[in-house]
């Protein structure tokens, strides 16, 4: 049975060229957060290696694992030490030729729950990623868990209503966003402090408008361009909206940090029977949601 109150912990992390370090170093930020009493416990995007989705690359493609795999396996053991949830962030090899990006749930003791596979693939300037990802096939998705029922949704998603609105309908009390996102040097000065707004803005309008928490994990340092051309300056910032959008904790910018809180599933009803958005849906009325653009 879910907890009403769960100790929770946001793994902010710089990740290296090396994927066997990182993975060492999340396994021991996630054993230092769970040790503190963490029953829920979420990783950065992509974490066992640097954002390869910088550049068009067929080697990246070595870096891909099953999942369930390896990855899940090794935070599975340390989910099964603690009886805690991990939420991780995993290039997923599914065929030959046929890659996702993808989020596993290891629920406990209970082993491990399913996965996520991100639905929204960016084609941005160092954000390549529909060379590498094939759009998720699952759905959006609630998995049951002892933490709560959990809503993953993975970076790019963040800036869908549909997807938040639609992984709280299958009953998601805390939205969870893996993510890696940051400034690109010659943006910084001109568009950064209004970009990171926009993302923060962004996800405490999906916890007031689901009446949900929100946890939004991101990396954080600078990782070059493979071809020589600049970088990404990852923003770190990684933070945790109630369902009232307030924030509830925020990571630095510029460092690792294991960001502990504890999340009041109370808050959940009570927020939601005070603002009724889901009993005043006119779902009578949104069947022009599917489509692509009304030119009426």
């Amino acid at each position: 049975m879910s907890q009403a109150v769960v100790p929770t912990a946001l793994v902010q992390m710089r990740c290296s060229a090396d994927p066997a370090d990182n993975l060492q170093r999340a396994l021991g930020l996630a054993r230092k957060a769970a040790q503190n009493g963490a029953k829920l416990i979420c990783l950065p995007e992509l974490f066992q290696s640097r954002y390869f989705c910088q550049s068009e690359d067929s080697a990246q493609f070595a870096l891909a694992e099953a999942v369930p795999g390896p990855g899940s396996e090794a935070f599975g053991v340390l989910a099964a030490e603690f009886d805690a949830t991990i939420v991780i962030s995993l290039f997923e090899r599914r065929a030959p030729g046929l890659f996702h990006n993808t989020a596993a749930v290891l629920d406990g003791r209970r082993g491990y729950a399913g996965k996520y596979r991100k639905m929204h693939i960016p084609d941005d300037p160092r954000f390549y990623e529909k060379y590498y990802f094939t759009p998720g096939d699952l759905g959006f998705r609630s998995f049951a868990t002892g933490a709560g029922n959990l809503g993953v949704l993975i970076c790019w998603d963040q800036w869908y209503p549909e997807a938040a609105r639609l992984t709280a309908l299958k009953g998601a009390e805390i939205l969870i966003y893996p993510t890696a996102i940051g400034w690109q040097p010659e943006e910084k000065a001109r568009l950064g402090e209004r970009q990171h707004a926009a993302w923060e803005l962004m996800q405490r309008a999906h916890a007031v408008a689901n009446g949900c928490f929100v946890l939004a994990v991101n990396r954080t340092g600078f990782e070059p361009d493979p071809t020589g051309n600049g970088g990404i300056e990852f923003w770190g910032q990684s933070f945790a909206v109630a369902p009232d959008g307030r924030i509830l904790a925020r990571g630095p910018a510029d460092a690792e940090a294991v960001l502990e809180l504890e999340l009041n599933r109370a808050e959940i009803e009570a927020f939601r029977i005070g603002w009724p958005f889901l009993r005043d849906r006119r779902i009578d009325a949104y069947e022009d949601i599917t489509h692509r653009f009304s030119d009426a």
